[in-house]
C-alpha cells in the first residue's frame, strides 16, 4: 500500500523549516530521523505531568513514569516479536547494546583461540568491542568478505565458520552502502555450527518488518532515534536463558537485589541489565513513535524505500564522474544510497547540497576498514525514510548536477 506522504509530512514540524533560504531536503535519516508531532509533545508531556525516577517510588508521579516505561518496554517486545518484556533491555544506544554483549556475554563465554566472526560491512560499533575483546581474551576475529558490488552471499559465510567459531556478529543492513544481509540464513548458519548470532539491527529495524523468533537471532540492538523515537534510548534483545546466563554489566542502583559491604545478589531480568536512572523520558516518547511506526505498517515503509532508492539510483547512474556504491537493485538494498563526485572530496560534496538546503551526510560513515575496501577516504550518502518524496529525490539529482557545475565537473562544466 501506497503511502501518504504529503499527509504524513504534516506531522513532522521541522520539515516546514528552510534551510538557506530553502526548502528543507532532509536525506540523513540513517543518522537520525527526524520526530512526529505526537513524539515531541509525548516527550514535553511527561515532563510537565509526571516528571519523576522511577524504582521504589510509592507516590503518583513515581507509579504514573514507571508505568510508562513498562508499557514502552512491552510496546518494543511486540514490536520485534519478543515472547517476553524480559529480553528487553533498555540501554542509551545500538553501540551500548553491543557493547553490552561483548562485555557481560564475550568475557565469561569466550577463551582464548575462540573465534567471533564479522562481515566487512561492519560499522565500527560492532568491530572495536570484539576488537577489544580479542586484545584483552586471545580471541581471534574472522571477516566474511562481501562481493564487489558490496553484496554478501550465505555461501560466503558458509565458508568463513571454523570450529573455534563461537559467536556470529553483523549488521542486517549497512549503513553505509544499504546492502540487506540474509539475517535470518545468517542466524541459521551460526546454529548449526553451536554458534551464537548477534546482529546489529540499527538501519533494520526501523525500515523492515522484525520478528526475532522468526528471524532465530539470540541478540538484536537498535537505536530509538532511527525509528522517530528520542536520542540516548538503546534496545538490546536477547534470549531469556543467555541474559539468565550472563552477569551485570554495570554496578550500581536498582540492578540489586541485596547488597552487602563484600558481597551483592543481582536483580531479575530485564532489571539486571539497567543499572542507575535510565531515560525515562525518552522511553516514554519511544512508545509514541512506536505506535506511529505500527500505525503505517513496516511493508508500507519497505515499499516506499525501494522506490525512492530505485530512482536514486537510476538518477546516480545517468551522471557521467559519478560513481556508486553498493548493490544496483533497489530490492537488495535499504534507504541508503552512497556514492563520489569525480575526485571531490565528500565534504566538499556535502557543502554544496546544504547551500541547496539538501542534508546528506559525508565521511567514512564509522566504517573505514569497508571505506578502503573500496580504496576510498569516504563518500556521500543521502538516506531516505517515510517522509521523504519522490520531489526530494529530484532535488537531489539537481543538487548533484549542480555540484558538477560549481567544480567545472564533467558536461556541466561546459554548461
Amino acid at each position: 500500500m501506497a503511502l501518504d506522504v504529503e499527509k504524513i509530512r504534516r506531522d513532522f514540524p521541522i520539515l516546514s523549516r528552510t534551510v538557506r533560504g530553502k526548502p528543507l531536503v532532509y536525506l540523513d535519516s540513517a543518522a537520525t530521523t527526524q520526530k512526529p508531532a505526537s513524539v515531541i509533545e509525548a516527550l514535553s508531556r511527561f515532563y510537565r505531568e509526571c516528571n519523576s525516577n522511577i524504582h521504589r517510588g510509592v507516590h503518583a508521579l513515581a507509579e504514573e513514569a514507571e508505568a510508562h516505561v513498562d508499557e514502552t518496554r512491552r510496546k518494543t517486545a511486540e514490536f520485534i516479536g519478543a515472547a517476553s518484556t524480559n529480553s528487553i533491555i533498555f540501554t542509551r544506544n545500538t553501540t551500548e547494546s553491543i557493547n553490552l554483549v561483548a562485555y557481560a556475554w564475550g568475557r565469561k563465554f569466550l577463551r582464548e583461540g575462540d573465534e567471533v566472526l564479522l562481515t566487512e560491512l561492519e560499522h565500527h560499533s560492532n568491530l572495536i568491542p570484539w576488537q577489544m575483546l580479542a586484545r584483552e581474551k586471545g580471541v581471534s576475529l574472522r571477516f566474511v568478505p562481501i562481493e564487489e558490488d558490496g553484496s554478501v552471499t550465505v555461501e560466503a559465510a558458509r565458508r568463513s565458520f571454523t570450529p573455534r567459531t563461537k559467536l556470529f556478529a553483523f549488521t542486517a543492513m549497512s549503513n553505509a552502502l544499504g546492502t540487506i544481509v540474509p539475517v535470518k540464513e545468517y542466524a541459521a548458519l551460526a546454529r548449526e555450527h553451536g554458534a551464537v548470532s548477534l546482529v546489529d539491527g540499527a538501519q533494520w529495524v526501523p525500515h523492515l518488518k522484525t520478528d526475532v523468533r522468526e528471524l532465530g537471532c539470540d541478540f538484536l540492538a537498535f537505536s530509538a532515534h532511527k525509528m522517530l523515537g528520542p536520542t540516548g534510548l538503546g534496545v538490546l534483545y536477547g534470549r531469556e536463558e543467555l541474559l539468565e546466563e550472563m552477569d551485570p554489566f554495570l554496578g550500581g542502583g536498582d540492578m540489586i537485589q541485596e547488597v552487602w559491604y563484600d558481597r551483592a545478589t543481582f536483580n531479575k531480568l530485564p532489571y539486571k541489565f539497567e543499572a542507575g536512572t535510565p531515560n525515562i523520558a525518552g522511553t516514554a516518547a519511544f512508545k509514541a513513535a512506536l505506535d506511529y511506526l505500527s500505525g503505517i505498517g513496516l511493508a508500507a515503509v519497505r515499499e516506499h524505500d525501494e522506490t525512492l532508492v530505485r530512482r536514486a539510483m537510476e538518477i546516480l547512474e545517468a551522471e557521467d564522474h559519478v560513481t556508486s556504491f553498493g548493490p544496483k537493485d533497489a530490492a537488495r538494498r535499504g534507504g541508503v544510497v552512497s556514492f563520489n563526485v569525480g575526485d571531490l572530496h565528500p565534504h566538499d560534496v556535502g557543502q554544496v547540497f546544504d547551500m541547496e538546503g539538501i542534508a546528506v551526510r559525508v565521511g567514512h560513515h564509522c566504517c573505514q576498514p569497508l571505506m578502503r575496501k573500496f580504496d576510498v577516504g569516504g563518500t556521500a550518502r543521502a538516506s531516505f525514510y517515510l517522509y521523504n518524496t519522490l520531489d526530494e529525490v529530484e532535488a537531489f539529482g539537481r543538487g548533484l548536477r549542480k555540484i558538477k557545475e560549481f567544480f567545472k565537473i564533467g558536461k556541466e562544466a561546459r554548461v
